[in-house]
């Protein structure tokens, strides 16, 4: 197990994280998952837990099953997926995405390509979606290990609070059941 992050309040339960790449040629075994291992060491550097990782093709259908079983089992906290965010014909990461998901967060999105889009104009041209099921968050990444490490940069300010929000576990935003009325 990794060291707690110093800025995680003592007693607060390690961020789970899955991760999904999207490849045709990574699921075939032809390519390296380098931008999995990327989010993978991301990841364990911040002392959350990899539970569950994976390589699938870009098809709409192998996306959103992977998606739905990860966020519909409760072991995931957050799914990072990375590749199949472009506008080629084959790129389905964002409408696989946006089928499963029961809320947008639109806002994660457009940050991570406002953080790439001035070094990286192609960024722009990035499809991704974020937002979430049930009490799991789901954030489209880049399939380029550059735009991955960028957009983790992105991610590092506010993944936390996130999935705090996510999960109701953010006492200053209580829920109606933990509320008082009075």
């Amino acid at each position: 197990m990794t060291a707690a992050r110093a800025d995680v309040p003592t007693g607060r339960r390690a961020t789970r994280i899955g991760i999904l790449t999207v490849s045709d040629l990574g699921a075939v075994g032809q390519r390296a998952d380098t931008s999995g291992d990327t989010i993978a060491d991301w990841a364990n550097e911040r002392g959350y837990e990899v539970i569950v990782r994976s390589v699938v093709s870009d098809e709409t259908d192998r996306i959103a099953g992977k998606l739905v079983r990860w966020s519909d089992s409760g072991e995931v906290d957050v799914v990072l997926t990375t590749g199949g965010t472009g506008l080629t014909e084959r790129d389905v990461t964002p409408e696989a995405t946006a089928a499963i998901l029961e809320r947008e967060a639109e806002g994660i999105a457009e940050a991570l390509r406002a953080a790439s889009g001035p070094s990286f104009p192609r960024a722009w041209l990035s499809r991704g979606r974020a937002g979430t099921r049930g009490k799991t968050l789901i954030i489209n990444l880049p399939g380029s290990t550059n735009g991955v490490k960028e957009g983790l940069a992105v991610l590092e300010e506010f993944l936390d609070h996130a999935v705090d929000l996510v999960s109701g576990s953010d006492t200053r935003h209580p829920t109606p059941d933990t509320a008082s009325h009075g």
